[in-house]
This record gives C-alpha cells, sequence and structure tokens, in this order.
C-alpha cells in the first residue's frame, strides 16, 4: 500500500502528467463547444474515455493526500471530484427536460478546470473568495442607495397611463413617443414601477444610453407629463451615475486589491515557512551525519 501511495504522490507532482492533465482539459473544452454544433457518437465516445482519465486523476489525488480531511479540504478537489461524479449521471435518469439540460449545462462547467492550471490564475480566484465577504458588505451598501434612486425614480419620472388620459394628453404622450421613444422600442416606461426602476439603474450604472433616459425625462416635462423640472432631472441622473460608477465600483475593486495583496503576502509567508523547515531539516540531517 506504501508504495501505491508513493507513486500516487510522485505521480501527481510530476510536471508531465500536469501537462497532459492539461491537454486533457483543453480537448476536453473543445469538443464540449463541438458538441453544441452535432451531436457524434465519436465524440461521445472521446468524451466517456476522458471521463475515465479525470476519474484516475481524482483517485490519485484522493491516495496521494495525507488524509480524507485534507483532500476534500481543498476546494479545487471538491470541485473536480463534483464534475467527475456528475459525468457518471445519466441523462436518461431523469425523464424531465429541464432536469436534463440542467445536468448538461453542469458538465458544461468542466471548461473551469482550466482556472487551476495556472498559479497566477489559482492566486485570483482565491482572492476573488476572500474577498466576498468584503463585497457582501458593499452589496448591500450598493442595494441601500438603489432601492432609494429606484423609488425616487418613480415617485419622479414615472409617465402616466396611456388609458387613464384624456384626448389632450394622450396626444402629448404619443408625441413623447415619436419625439423620444424608449429605447429599444419595445421596452416598458423606464421607471413604470419598482423593478424596472432598479433594471433602469443597473442599465445607467453600465453606461448604456444613461444620458437618453435624461433627455427623455426633459421631453416629458416639457410635455406636461411628468412635473420635475429638467435640473432636478439632471441632478438626479448624473449624481447617480457618479456615485455608481466612481464611488461604489471603486469601493468593490479597491476590497479586491486589498485581498490580492493580503493573498501575495500569505504565499510568500508560507514559502518563507517552507524554506525554513527544509533548512532546518537539512540541517539535522548534515548533524545525524556528523555524529555518525
Amino acid at each position: 500500500m506504501n508504495s501505491v501511495k508513493k507513486f500516487c504522490v510522485a505521480l501527481a507532482n510530476n510536471h508531465v502528467f500536469e501537462l497532459f492533465i492539461i491537454g486533457i482539459i483543453l480537448v476536453n473544452s473543445i469538443l464540449i463547444g463541438v458538441e453544441t454544433y452535432t451531436a457524434d457518437a465519436t465524440i461521445k465516445l472521446i468524451q466517456q474515455f476522458i471521463l475515465y482519465i479525470f476519474t484516475f486523476e481524482i483517485i490519485v489525488r484522493f491516495i496521494a493526500a495525507d488524509s480524507v480531511k485534507d483532500f476534500f479540504k481543498d476546494g479545487w478537489n471538491v470541485f473536480d471530484f463534483s464534475l467527475v461524479v456528475l459525468g457518471y449521471i445519466p441523462e436518461t435518469l431523469f425523464a424531465n427536460a429541464s432536469m436534463m439540460m440542467a445536468l448538461r449545462v453542469l458538465r458544461v462547467f468542466r471548461i473551469l478546470r482550466l482556472l487551476r492550471t495556472a498559479k497566477e490564475v489559482k492566486l485570483i480566484v482565491s482572492v476573488l473568495i476572500k474577498s466576498t465577504t468584503s463585497m457582501f458588505y458593499n452589496l448591500i451598501l450598493f442595494l441601500i442607495f438603489v432601492y432609494l434612486y429606484a423609488i425616487a425614480g418613480v415617485s419622479m419620472f414615472k409617465l402616466p397611463d396611456p388609458a387613464t388620459l384624456n384626448a389632450e394628453q394622450k396626444a402629448k404622450y404619443e408625441q413623447l413617443m415619436e419625439q423620444a421613444p424608449n429605447s429599444p422600442s419595445n421596452s416598458p416606461d423606464p421607471f413604470g414601477d419598482l423593478g424596472e426602476a432598479v433594471f433602469t439603474l443597473f442599465r445607467s450604472l453600465t453606461g448604456e444610453d444613461w444620458t437618453d433616459l435624461r433627455y427623455n425625462s426633459i421631453t416629458a416635462y416639457e410635455l406636461g407629463l411628468i412635473k420635475v423640472n429638467s435640473a432636478v432631472i439632471t441632478t438626479y441622473h448624473v449624481s447617480w451615475f457618479c456615485l455608481a460608477a466612481f464611488l461604489l465600483l471603486n469601493l468593490v475593486t479597491g476590497a479586491v486589491i486589498n485581498n490580492y495583496q493580503l493573498a501575495i503576502d500569505e504565499q510568500q509567508e508560507e514559502k518563507r515557512k517552507r524554506d525554513a523547515e527544509t533548512l532546518a531539516t537539512g540541517n539535522e540531517a548534515t548533524e545525524e551525519e556528523k555524529k555518525e
């Protein structure tokens, strides 16, 4: 059993074996894309063979681990193990078409195994995971402002229901749709309800047509369809864009950068500890040799 474990440890740490697995992941990723064009029996056979290779790799890494706990402590091992298990679940097991589609989509996540092929990429992923806590609080702050601005937007910029307008007001509404139509043309009133207002604010955050929203609202004010003037309209849209694009998003960026530096420092500290342990072990071995 010891010889099997030694073989698995050596194989798991072998650079050639690692490159081989990377190549298999690349082939698997390409074939997943090819399967969106055609359902070929040969491709399915190759994919099944690749699944056996992934299974062999997982078994090797499992045996090479110091313990079961150490194996599952590594998030990448859990991720790879889950994908391999999903690969053995037959689609015929589900009569529901939506469940079959969900299973296929989950199998596509094999492509994400490419993330573990480079230390730098793994570092970035670990940084994003570390940043979830701080980003969660940033998200809460963001949602507070979104909710506040959405309510204000609905209160100030919601267009009247055409069915409730008299002939004169309806003519002005139709004039608004001609001069300043919603973009795209099949979209509803950007501030027609709270949910739509939240989406409109998110769209503004991306820089998508946020100035058009201002111009449309000003036109609606000039036609008497909303009551707030152009100064309020401009202040609302400019303040939201500045707050969201320049402040709230930078808070998220700052949190990620801070955790990136912390992750680099942790890696360097671990490397120093390993080097110190290696040096201490080498010194002990030298002293024992001298005594002998």
